[in-house]
């Protein structure tokens, strides 16, 4: 009986509404009504945005891993800061404003392709060191065993990072991020010795050797702005090289237009990674830079890649040609890139050398 009186109430207020919607002041009513309740809406969504689309900020590597460690009462060894490094990039990417976006699908963050973008080039970064750390720095030689820790942290930062549900990236992210806690916590025992980071020339030089890629990468797309015209290298330098299909002499390479902010916002969040993870290297294998005399090569390239950090004056990433009246922020963004990727390269020979 309840439900039947209250299911009459429901229809009697919709007939009145209905009614009252055929008076021309009622309806002028609605309207402003509904058209303010927009715009609050609006002016809400924009706030957040103006809000989540702001990048973590930047960290001391050597001051955060001695934070680190008095707080959980660990002891800084060789690799400590290194792998504090890595936790503290995970978390930030996780735990920024607006926490992690790459996955969500829900208003305003799918209508923010910026921050994804920059995130995205973060997780490069953390996957690639994650990923040399387990087969390089926390093992001697190549028949010697992966660290556990290591060996379930790598495969989790490798985890799709657009899955939202069952299971959400965050959730398989954080896991990795436990991973890297305990083997940080095994490394600083200095009672046992079953977790090792073996800060070695060769090591750094194979690390290098993938910062390296990742660079040129980036340096092309972002170049690849205005379009270019570009001679087919990939088999230069031997003449009995082989590939498995026929490509092209000259190749025409252009980032469509749609895409230009968002290989902007991935080299910049690259970048930003990168920049801690070079710091952290530069306190575990102080000794090796220092003897191979290439510690101010290393500082050189940081100096370089900070100023892809520099803060951005326009609402949005101007495309102009190469010589033309206005701006191209993918070309300076190019411009510091690949200066740094030629240094690391440089130095990546230098560490390879006896």
């Amino acid at each position: 009986m309840l439900i039947k009186q209250i299911i009459q109430r429901v229809k009697d207020l919709s007939w009145t509404i209905f009614d009252n919607m055929n008076d021309s002041s009622t309806r002028q009513k609605f309207s402003k009504i509904a058209g303010f309740s927009m715009a609050i809406i609006i002016l809400f969504f924009l706030l957040i945005m103006a809000w989540w689309d702001r990048t973590p900020s930047n960290f001391d590597p050597v001051a955060n891993a001695s934070q680190i460690a008095t707080v959980k009462q660990h002891n800084l060894v060789t690799g400590y800061t290194s792998t504090a490094t890595l936790i503290t990039l995970t978390n930030s990417l996780l735990d920024k404003s607006g926490g992690y976006l790459s996955n969500d699908v829900t208003p305003p963050s799918i209508w923010m392709d910026n921050v994804p973008n920059w995130e995205f080039g973060v997780l490069v970064q953390i996957r690639d060191f994650s990923r040399s750390l387990r087969n390089d720095m926390s093992r001697s030689q190549s028949q010697s065993l992966e660290d556990p820790d290591l060996s379930v942290a790598e495969p989790q930062f490798n985890f799709n990072s657009e899955s939202w549900l069952f299971p959400s990236t965050e959730r398989e992210y954080r896991k990795g991020n436990e991973a890297l806690n305990s083997y940080l916590a095994r490394l600083s025992n200095i009672e046992q010795d079953e977790a090792q980071f073996y800060a070695r020339a060769d090591n750094l030089a194979d690390w290098f050797a993938i910062v390296e890629k990742r660079l040129g990468s980036l340096s092309q797309r972002l170049s690849a702005s205005v379009g270019q015209i570009r001679v087919n290298t990939d088999l230069a330098g031997d003449p009995e090289a082989q590939q498995s299909t026929p490509a092209p002499v000259e190749m025409v390479s252009k980032t469509p237009w749609a895409k230009i902010d968002d290989v902007f916002y991935e080299s910049r969040g690259s970048a930003w990674a990168l920049i801690h993870l070079l710091k952290a290297v530069e306190h575990d294998f102080a000794d090796i830079l220092i003897k191979k005399n290439a510690l101010v090569s290393l500082r050189q390239i940081i100096r370089e890649l900070e100023s892809t950090q520099d803060a951005l004056w326009s609402p949005v990433i101007l495309n102009g040609s190469g010589f033309g009246f206005m701006a191209n922020h993918s070309l300076v963004m190019a411009s510091y890139i690949s200066r740094a990727n030629a240094a690391i390269i440089d130095l990546r020979i230098l560490l390879s050398q006896g």
